[in-house]
């Protein structure tokens, strides 16, 4: 008796059973269904929710820009960009400043029309510098367009190399702009729910969540903690 055919369809059985029931089959044990936040199979629940914030906020994203680690957002979501600096850690390819963000005397002050700050204020020991550094290598009227975590895991990469350090909120983002911007200059704005929470901490890719699901916003679960801080004009 030929029992490859039946094996096949318990086999494809199973395999649509997976992808239907993707979170429970992979939550069977400890570790995390996809480690490195899952970018491996798609979009990290997180990068999935700057991008709503830049394209919200590509407005601010012109004249002259910086942009912390690479240019990749600023060439994406920028327009009328007359001017596109990194400033990096490391030295690299296409790399303006090689330097921290907490203390980067070579960027001249009143330089910038805007900043890009995704994913990366968390890792200075001292955030309080890092803000007074932006504010003054803005121009006045300009902003900073800055993304930090609310829920998630350690960054392995990161914390082996210069240190993962902080977790924000809403109100802990607020007092931290505002000391240095005023309450007037910051907007702040969260993302996540409960359910994306957990797909992040497990590092199921945004592709397999429907963004119904995604975009709605349960202020408990603040995954993404998004800032729009403006330097006064007459600073």
């Amino acid at each position: 008796m030929d029992t490859s055919s039946p094996r096949k369809l318990l086999s494809a059985l199973r395999r649509a059973l997976r992808n239907r029931f993707y979170l429970c089959y992979g939550m069977r044990g400890t570790a995390p269904i996809n480690p490195a936040f899952g970018s491996a199979e798609g979009t990290p629940v997180d990068r999935y929710y700057i991008e709503r914030f830049l394209e919200r906020e590509r407005g601010l994203i012109a004249g002259a820009v910086l942009e912390i680690g690479d240019r990749g957002y600023t060439g994406r979501f920028g327009a009328g960009v007359t001017l596109s600096d990194v400033l990096s850690a490391a030295a690299d390819e296409g790399v303006t400043y090689v330097g921290d963000l907490a203390s980067c005397p070579e960027i001249p002050s009143d330089s910038y029309d805007c900043v890009v700050l995704t994913q990366t204020l968390h890792y200075l020991r001292d955030m309080g510098s890092g803000v007074a550094e932006l504010t003054r290598i803005l121009k006045p009227g300009g902003s900073v367009l800055c993304t930090v975590p609310g829920i998630s895991q350690i960054s392995r990469f990161d914390m082996d190399r210069w240190g993962d350090r902080w977790r924000l909120t809403s109100l802990s983002a607020n007092e931290l702009f505002s000391e240095r911007f005023g309450p007037e200059g910051v907007r702040v704005s969260t993302y996540g729910n409960a359910l994306a929470a957990v797909c992040f901490l497990q590092g199921v890719p945004a592709e397999r969540i429907s963004s119904r699901k995604l975009d709605r916003c349960e202020p408990d679960y603040q995954l993404i903690v998004a800032i729009v801080a403006t330097k006064a004009s007459d600073a």
